[in-house]
């Protein structure tokens, strides 16, 4: 990555159906500030994919660049590498016994 002062951003491609030009939604999650509630806004952007090969449902982050067509303003820098399935993987019980034997 270049350090600059351009804006990055990261969002998942929602559409692909243009030539060079993918449309990315950005999900921001914040909480509200008088009410504590959980709110999920989004915004689509288009973004220029010079490779034309970044499809559905890939995760791209994008960064901000001089305006190359009538709504194009962002480019894709890096597709982002999906998570493992490892990391997701619930972790096993341990096989102690805890029950208490005896009593009354």
């Amino acid at each position: 990555m270049m350090t600059n002062s351009r804006k990055r951003l990261q969002g998942r491609v929602v559409s692909d159906k243009m030539d060079k030009t993918v449309v990315v939604e950005i999900e921001r999650v914040k909480m509200h500030r008088v009410y504590k509630k959980v709110i999920r806004t989004s915004k689509r952007v288009m973004a220029h994919d010079e490779s034309n090969q970044i499809t559905v449902g890939t995760i791209v982050r994008i960064v901000e660049s001089k305006p190359l067509s009538r709504h194009k303003r962002w480019v894709v820098e890096e597709v982002v590498p999906a998570p493992s399935s490892k990391a997701t993987a619930p972790v096993a019980e341990s096989s102690q016994d805890t029950t208490v034997e005896g009593g009354n």
